[in-house]
């Protein structure tokens, strides 16, 4: 009896562990899941919602956007940052600011400095609502890349002043910053960097400031965000296509399994988001996948930056205490070259107009093959004035000069210089053209 109840209690036991830990396990599979984030949004049991917050620091990343820098947002497959430019406007971004209510979306509004002075209620609106603001210049001008900076400084300073005057708690102004146009400068992201502020740019648009309909900003925003996977979407509020395509968009975006992420940045009460470096890639290399450049090389720092003396003259030579590493026969041939004699100086000297100075030019060889053609004439008329005189076997020996030398294996000295130089020319012509 003791035994079973020993076994019932275990039994029970271990169910109740597996029960727990399975209900652990359900639990973490509906954090971010469609019908738990359904749940955080009342009255809209099918609203897309927000799926997490990440919480970045500008300063450790101060360039976003792979439209034009390495580096975008750590986010994971199929999640989508949703970003708005160019408002407040109430006419459309009362709208904008509706639709994502009713969705429980938040995003991040880029505003401008007239439109924010011109409609703060608008400002106050976003906040309210929960949304990340950030700034967009004073007055939207579209050639940041060639302005000077001090011009580019009044409108960034014009844009987070009116924005964080229309605010009723300026520290709710994120230190975000996108540069109109994306007219990007690098002293005026040196400028932004310098003062904590994170740069912005864009991972795809929608193409909605352009006069498209509003089907081909919703079929842009898709097509383009299914090519990358993940990334931050770059919109308008200010614009009425805009406002027809962004529920087709968020339709779209439930549909096919996306989540939206909300951005907010760092503070001292609200540590960043960790995560590693590889996460701020658009497409982080695998171990499959090999990567497309090879990394920068660092800019090593010499702990001792002393320079080493330069040899002396003595260290070039053999000391003593190294003499008895070589061998003697190597000892002995090195001590010859101090007791031969200096060679003296006729030994270099060579006869003026003799066939070795001749030879040592083009011209020179010339006139030194035909020097040795007139030495072999007089001995050539000579052997044919003595041909009739001279017995067979001798005339036979003068007639063959040349096969008798390839039998004996030499060659006339007439045959030898015809085949090494080139045809002769006459002696006068080569005076007129010597220097």
């Amino acid at each position: 009896m003791i035994e079973s109840s020993v076994v019932v209690r275990t039994r029970s036991w271990i169910v109740l562990c597996l029960g727990r830990l399975l209900g652990g396990l359900l639990g973490l599979l509906t954090i971010g899941s469609p019908a738990a984030v359904a749940a955080d949004c009342p009255g809209h049991p099918d609203a897309l919602g927000t799926s997490r917050t990440l919480i970045v620091d500008p300063g450790a990343h101060p360039r976003i956007g792979t439209m034009q820098y390495r580096e975008t947002l750590p986010l994971k497959d199929h999640e989508v940052v949703l970003t708005f430019d160019d408002g407040p406007l109430p006419k459309y971004s009362n709208q904008v600011l509706q639709i994502l209510a009713d969705e429980c979306i938040k995003a991040t509004f880029f505003i401008i400095g007239e439109q924010a002075k011109a409609n703060p209620e608008g400002v106050r609106k976003l906040v309210a609502a929960g949304h990340t603001v950030g700034t967009h210049s004073m007055n939207h001008p579209l050639t940041f890349d060639r302005m000077p900076l001090d011009k580019a400084e009044t409108q960034i300073n014009g844009g987070i002043e009116w924005t964080s005057a229309a605010m009723s708690d300026p520290s709710k102004l994120a230190p975000f910053f996108r540069i109109p146009g994306l007219m990007r400068a690098e002293g005026v992201e040196n400028l932004l960097i310098s003062r904590g502020i994170q740069v912005w740019s864009a991972d795809f648009p929608a193409d909605d400031w352009r006069h498209v309909s509003s089907d081909r900003v919703y079929q842009l925003a898709m097509q383009r965000l299914e090519a990358k996977g993940k990334g931050i979407l770059l919109l308008h509020d200010i614009q009425p296509r805009t406002v027809a395509a962004l529920p087709k968009i968020i339709r779209d975006l439930k549909a096919r399994g996306y989540r939206i992420v909300h951005v907010v940045p760092a503070t001292a009460d609200l540590p960043a988001t960790p995560t590693t470096p590889v996460e701020w890639l658009l497409h982080p290399p695998t171990e499959t996948t090999p990567i497309a450049r090879w990394p920068a090389v660092p800019n090593f720092v010499f702990a001792q930056t002393k320079t080493l003396p330069a040899p002396a003259l003595a260290d070039l030579n053999a000391r003593t205490e190294h003499q008895a590493l070589l061998p003697r026969k190597t000892m002995a041939l090195a001590d010859v070259a101090a007791t031969l004699p200096v060679p003296g100086r006729d030994l270099f000297a060579i006869p003026e107009g003799s066939v070795e100075v001749l030879l040592s030019t083009t011209l020179s060889r010339r006139a030194a093959t035909r020097l040795a053609m007139a030495a072999e004439t007089p001995r050539a008329a000579k052997s044919k004035a003595g041909k009739s005189h001279a017995p067979r076997t001798a005339r036979a020996a003068h007639v063959t000069p040349k096969h008798a030398a390839e039998a004996n294996g030499t060659a006339p000295k007439s045959t030898a210089l015809k085949s090494t130089v080139p045809r002769p020319t006459r002696v006068a012509s080569l005076k007129k053209r010597a220097p």
